[in-house]
């Protein structure tokens, strides 16, 4: 099975005919932010309104939470070989298709009375995520000049914490409100609405040229220098963190804070939009530093959670420091594997999105694992464990370059 290779994703030539913001297609970048925020929020809205759900469903919780499970297993088995088979589609006709994907998975899972049926739906909707996710960071860059691509591909990626410190919330008191199904509904309307700004407002680009010589079978793409310390890189740190938030509601009741888990989680995504922002700003300058100061920030916090203490106010800025280290992690891993993987850098993209989703996955089993055989405290210990190596392979710096780019 081989992979492929769109145009050039470090072009310097900016899309043309659209709003432009510092040199930046906004509006286009925009539409892209909102495709992110859809799969992010498609993916972990379940856990929002996950009581409603099992009770209507008729099954457990335990076997509804495998909802998100399997939304991850399906982005992960399926990113590869649907990026290699829809390699020479124009970027614009293949996010349609992703964004429909969703209306269409959305639709049925509000629907659906059958609990396989939704799990089915669940797994169209993490193959239509995998789609997505492949190409989206490489068509922001194609979409902006080469001194701004970082930038470009830290707007797109707010639609991760905007849905993390807003969109769940948001959903689960709607699930409340007015139940489970509306907020999946209003999903698929997002879907749709997001279908047309996307057809009338993104500037198309071309797919894969045909007979391209740049197309490079999935396992040659470790070969290219620096890919693959930031693929491991990828898969330990959102190992690590999956680990604990996944647990988060079960580490907070441990320490007597179960009923403050939605102030813990907006705490969470504020921050991290505060990190996605810094980020935002100092990409194309310091992308090793701040891959580095990512990890190390996410790293202590882990350190103060698991240190007993009865400080709530510890709880919180321990929480501040995770959400602030977090939420640049996505723009500066994708960048840097972009970067890395020069003309390859879809492939690259596709491995990455293999990886973050089969490390999702694992998180989620992992956690677990330790929940049920060392107690909640194991958590963040996990998490700081796991962190050393990932701070150790930043700092020798293959992958991740310290300075500007030229």
């Amino acid at each position: 099975m081989s992979t492929h290779t769109t145009e050039p994703t470090g072009s310097s030539e900016p899309a043309e005919g659209a709003e432009r913001h510092g040199g930046l297609p906004l509006a286009a970048l925009l539409a892209l932010a909102t495709a992110v925020f859809v799969t992010s929020l498609t993916e972990t809205l379940p856990a929002g309104v996950l009581p409603a759900m099992s009770a209507d469903l008729g099954v457990g919780e335990s076997a509804m939470g495998q909802s998100v499970t399997v939304y991850a297993i399906g982005t992960a088995v399926t990113a590869i070989p649907l990026s290699a088979a829809t390699a020479g589609w124009r970027r614009k006709r293949l996010l349609l298709t992703a964004m429909a994907g969703f209306a269409a998975a959305n639709t049925v899972t509000a629907v659906s009375t059958d609990y396989s049926l939704t799990m089915a739906a669940r797994f169209v909707a993490g193959v239509a995520a995998g789609l997505a996710w492949a190409l989206l960071a490489g068509y922001a860059r194609r979409l902006a000049p080469a001194h701004l691509q970082g930038r470009a591909i830290a707007i797109v990626m707010t639609g991760i914490p905007v849905a993390l410190s807003l969109g769940v919330p948001a959903g689960t008191f709607l699930g409340e409100v007015l139940g489970w199904r509306v907020t999946f509904t209003l999903m698929t309307v997002l879907a749709v609405a997001l279908l047309g700004w996307i057809a009338a407002g993104v500037p198309d680009q071309p797919g894969q040229r045909r007979g391209a010589a740049g197309r490079i079978p999935v396992l040659r793409v470790l070969t290219v220098p620096g890919v693959t310390p930031i693929l491991f890189v990828t898969l330990v740190f959102v190992l690590a963190h999956t680990i604990l938030y996944t647990y988060i509601a079960t580490f907070l009741d441990g320490l007597g804070m179960g009923g403050s888990t939605d102030l813990v989680l907006l705490v969470f995504g504020v921050a991290s939009l505060a990190g996605i922002w810094f980020v935002g700003a100092r990409i194309d300058r310091r992308l090793r530093a701040l891959t580095l100061a990512s990890a190390l920030l996410v790293a202590v916090s882990a350190a103060l959670l698991a240190v007993p203490a009865d400080s709530p106010a510890l709880v919180y800025a321990a929480v501040a420091l995770w959400g602030l280290g977090w939420g640049g992690a996505p723009t500066l891993l994708q960048t840097a594997v972009t970067d890395a993987g020069g003309d390859s850098a879809d492939a690259a993209q596709a491995a990455l999105v293999t990886l973050w989703n089969a490390a999702m996955a694992g998180g989620g089993v992992a956690g677990g694992v330790l929940l049920d055989h060392l107690g909640t405290g194991s958590l963040p210990w996990s998490v700081l464990l796991l962190l050393i190596p990932v701070v150790v392979v930043v700092a020798l710096g293959q992958g991740f370059p310290a300075g500007a780019k030229r």
